[in-house]
């Protein structure tokens, strides 16, 4: 047996459920911050959980599964996207949703994560299906409440102009670690509001 598993069943009572998972996810983000994911092994998460490496692998046989579901279990759980009757305070709400996740003591560890999804396909592919994905489709749902009120145009409801706010989210918190309000603000207004915005005989013309 592992020297760190036999250590791990000499702690005491053995957790189970949530304090465990917690602990392992406390862990996991842990180590993320300090080594980064590329360099980020399992035994040394069960180390610092105090907790079995085997029950690690048991649950989480690829470490990109169990790093999405430490990021995960630190963010506001998901409900329906903000629906306040107008779409610019919708996606700025949404927008700072995000954000807040990403200024908060978990975004160090989410930094080094995306500094190394071009690394690891499987990483890629878990952060996509797990956190990517999730989030277009939430601000298509946004896009098309707005189309539904004549605040944007039936064209604009594609995946590409849904994509552009997370992504420029994404390159803003790699280079400057932190998203203030302002930057909020202009994406949406400058870059989301005149790409969605309904065509108008005024422009028509102007074109």
């Amino acid at each position: 047996m592992n020297t760190t598993d036999s250590a791990d069943h000499r702690r005491g009572l053995r957790r189970r459920g949530d304090v465990l998972y917690s602990a392992i996810f406390q862990a996991t983000l842990q180590e993320l911050t300090q080594v980064g994911y590329a360099r980020l092994k399992m035994e040394h998460v069960a180390a610092r959980a105090h907790a079995s490496k085997r029950s690690l692998y048991r649950r989480w046989p690829h470490r990109a599964q169990l790093v999405a579901d430490a990021i995960e279990h630190t963010l506001p759980r998901r409900g329906q996207p903000p629906d306040t009757g107008n779409v610019r305070t919708d996606l700025l709400d949404y927008l700072r949703q995000i954000a807040d996740a990403l200024n908060s003591p978990t975004g160090e560890a989410i930094r080094g994560l995306m500094a190394d999804t071009h690394r690891d396909p499987e990483l890629t592919h878990t952060i996509r299906i797990r956190f990517l994905d999730p989030t277009i489709s939430e601000l298509t749902t946004i896009l098309t409440r707005g189309a539904a009120r004549g605040e944007v145009r039936p064209s604009a409801l594609t995946h590409r102009i849904a994509s552009i706010a997370p992504a420029l989210l994404r390159e803003h918190f790699q280079t400057h670690h932190a998203i203030p309000d302002p930057v909020l603000i202009e994406i949406v207004d400058d870059v989301i509001i005149p790409l969605i915005r309904p065509v108008t005989a005024h422009t028509k013309t102007t074109q």
